[in-house]
């Protein structure tokens, strides 16, 4: 899909130029060839080969990727203690929280006083980057212009399953070969993911989430942003399933801590695992950005999130059953209003266009170029002209596959409905009955049946007003004929009529299940009806994706030889990245000034005793009136909470390190600023900024807000 290919390759796009130090995720692999030399003129004091090395123990190998790139960690021990941001843990807090008072994690926070405490949870990972090569020379030569693109993508498959296999061997690693510009080159990773990760600590959510929906995405900020996690291996030191005769993990390197903090203009760098940029979007696809994804995001969720809260505000019970989904949605619904904000005020759209035009001159000045680029402007031109079928695609996400929870848990009957219409008495009939059936408690644990159909009626109606009527589902013509358009009347015989209405009905059909059970049933008919309507929707949106695809790829590689004397960085794709820059404060607007540090005095400043998001602790303001800061207080006797770099980060590197230049720890990133929301499709040099807390903040909520001084004894901390 259109909105799915995110050209994967950036140069600078505003101007031609020399790119600026804390600007670009950079490869850890290159930096030796790319950056060290500006890197050391800013402050670093270790040599390349101590960031990335595949012969002896670096700085990535105390860097991993959580559940596959969702968010990044740090190790800060010798027995595998990893520490990241309360927003990546934040399922896992909520998961283990009850409404009890001693058991509600998300209220009150967790520490565990010794490592029989920790809490286990199935599903997580820490992976570790162990090597990086480029392999575009065994794949390039066999491509070419004239092949579709289902061939290309084949032979691409083809070769790199040949590559990934060659690099694992009999190992019990990971490979997987990327594209990276674009697919104008492609790489090699290779990983050892441990599956056995468990909570450690995390704090109150009035520390760990404080500011909540309101802060988020701005500047200043006093969050106490972590939560800590331990992996936990088999007794040969190899990845293991979880057993209660596994070990702490004794990695190759972990990070010493910091104490001396940092000033104004000092070395920072940040390596972790950035999920996505789109830099080199053209300015037909920021403008689709702008007017489509956008705006249909923030329509959609600010509707579904009313509905939320309304649950929410009822009970303890509710609050700690919908609290993660409600962050995990209203997080890009304000991106997305952050991102249109940005485009709009750094003039985005016009330089991108500006780009293009000298694109299309260069292009045009010699004939062998316009032979080879000529028709990629156009072909990506061509694929952003009828919309209608991409607008009812991201329709279809946001109000029906994402929206209400039940019609995709509803879907995952299908290979159960089909085993038993097909041989009822077979294995798979048994398999994918279980495969089913084992998620029921997980499911239920956090849903409610009557908020969930609020949701679908409200975002039901969304669509039938904002979608032409061919993208409808067959069911919207029973809601108008029957129950005189009234989607809540509708949902709600619906959910009361279906086995999928609550857990008792479905634990009953599970005992005995039978394929007329499933074809009577009307939920199912309609998740059916959803996910068939989505497949006819993808099959229109797929006839101009590969002319999109030539396309882009093309553009970027015209451009890749177009400034051949720039040096190039690709964009996030889930990959280990290193961005570095200084610590520094910045002027967001005419007469306002930004410090680049808070302190905890500005939690006292913005309590709102009882606010959801605002309220502070007692025992925070007691250790402040005391001034009870340890041996984490800065030269004043301050103790700072949060700072700001020009670090170039995005979703993906919440829980990166912030590294100073001689290889310690001194902040935890967490957020990017406001007034740069455009940073994931251009970098504004002069105001992007990277929120981080402060490990001082860090350490004195362990030691003084929870007591847990275990946790400080394992680690190296550098004074």
């Amino acid at each position: 899909m259109k909105r799915f290919l995110a050209i994967v390759a950036f140069i600078q796009v505003l101007m031609p130029g020399m790119v600026k130090a804390d600007e670009g995720m950079w490869l850890p692999a290159l930096i030796e060839k790319l950056n060290i030399n500006q890197m050391k003129e800013k402050g670093l004091s270790i040599n390349a080969d101590d960031i990335y090395s595949i012969n002896h123990s670096s700085l990535k190998d105390a860097v991993v990727a959580l559940d596959h790139g969702s968010c990044t960690a740090e190790l800060i021990s010798d027995e595998g203690l990893l520490l990241t941001n309360h927003h990546c843990g934040y399922g896992e807090i909520q998961e283990h929280s009850t409404d009890t008072l001693e058991h509600d994690y998300l209220r009150n926070g967790f520490w565990a006083k010794t490592k029989e405490e920790e809490l286990a949870n199935p599903g997580k990972s820490a992976s570790f980057l162990i090597r990086f090569e480029d392999v575009s020379e065994k794949i390039l030569p066999e491509l070419n212009d004239q092949m579709s693109g289902e061939e290309r993508s084949k032979k691409v498959r083809e070769i790199g399953s040949k590559i990934e296999k060659e690099a694992i061997g009999d190992t019990h690693y990971e490979a997987r070969v990327q594209p990276l510009f674009n697919e104008n080159k492609y790489y090699l990773f290779v990983y050892e993911t441990f599956r056995d990760i468990r909570l450690v600590g995390a704090p109150p959510q009035s520390m760990g989430k404080f500011g909540g929906d309101t802060d988020n995405w701005m500047w200043p900020r006093h969050t106490a942003d972590f939560s800590m996690f331990r992996i936990y291996c088999g007794k040969d030191g190899k990845p293991a399933s979880y057993s209660k005769d596994n070990v702490p993990y004794k990695p190759k390197h972990h990070l010493p801590i910091s104490l001396k903090g940092y000033k104004m203009n000092d070395f920072a760098m940040v390596l972790g695992y950035p999920g996505r940029t789109n830099r080199y979007k053209t300015s037909y696809g920021i403008e689709y950005t702008m007017k489509v994804t956008n705006p249909i995001r923030i329509k959609v969720r600010s509707e579904k999130q009313r509905i939320m809260q309304e649950f929410m505000s009822t009970s303890r019970k509710a609050r700690i059953m919908y609290s993660a989904k409600y962050a995990l949605s209203s997080n890009y619904y304000k991106y997305s209003i952050g991102q249109n904000e940005g485009l709009h005020n750094l003039n985005v759209l016009e330089k991108k266009k500006q780009l293009e035009d000298k694109f299309t001159q260069w292009v045009n000045a010699n004939e062998q170029r316009k032979a080879k680029y000529g028709e990629a402007l156009s072909m990506i031109a061509d694929s952003y002209k009828d919309i209608e079928d991409e607008k009812a695609f991201e329709y279809m996400i946001e109000s029906m596959v994402s929206g209400p929870e039940i019609f995709y848990f509803a879907y995952r009957t299908r290979p159960l409905y089909d085993a038993l219409k097909s041989d009822k008495n077979s294995e798979r009939v048994s398999l994918a009955s279980e495969r089913v059936k084992g998620g029921l408690d997980e499911f239920f644990k956090d849903y409610d049946s009557e908020t969930d159909q609020k949701i679908a009626a409200a975002l039901f109606k969304i669509y039938q007003e904002n979608v032409d009527a061919q993208y409808h589902p067959p069911f919207f013509k029973t809601v108008k004929s029957k129950y005189g358009n009234d989607f809540g009347k509708y949902t709600k015989e619906l959910y009361a009529k279906s086995i999928f209405g609550s857990q008792e009905r479905l634990v009953k059909f599970f005992e005995a299940p039978k394929a007329k059970v499933l074809e009577k049933d009307p939920l199912f008919q309609v998740s059916l009806e959803i996910f068939r309507m989505m497949g006819l929707i993808g099959d229109e949106t797929g006839k101009t994706t590969e002319a999109l695809a030539k396309g882009n790829r093309l553009f970027v590689g015209g451009l890749l030889e177009m400034q051949a004397d720039k040096t190039f960085y690709p964009d996030a794709n889930s990959s280990m990245r290193l961005t570095y820059g200084t610590v520094g404060d910045y002027i967001p607007r005419d007469g306002v000034k930004y410090s680049y540090f808070t302190t905890l005095q500005g939690y006292l400043e913005k309590e709102i005793p009882g606010d959801d998001e605002f309220d502070v602790p007692a025992k925070l303001k007691e250790l402040y009136a005391a001034k009870d800061f340890g041996p984490y207080a800065d030269a004043d006797g301050n103790l700072r909470t949060c700072f700001t770099t020009n670090n170039d980060i995005t979703g993906g590197n919440s829980g990166s390190p912030v590294i100073n230049g001689k290889g310690e720890l001194i902040g935890v990133a967490f957020d990017g600023n406001w007034e740069a929301m455009s940073g994931d499709i251009a970098f504004e040099n002069e105001i992007q900024k990277c929120i981080n807390v402060d490990i001082r903040f860090v350490l004195w909520t362990i030691d003084k807000m929870g007591g847990a001084k275990n946790l400080i004894d394992e680690m190296t901390i550098v004074n």
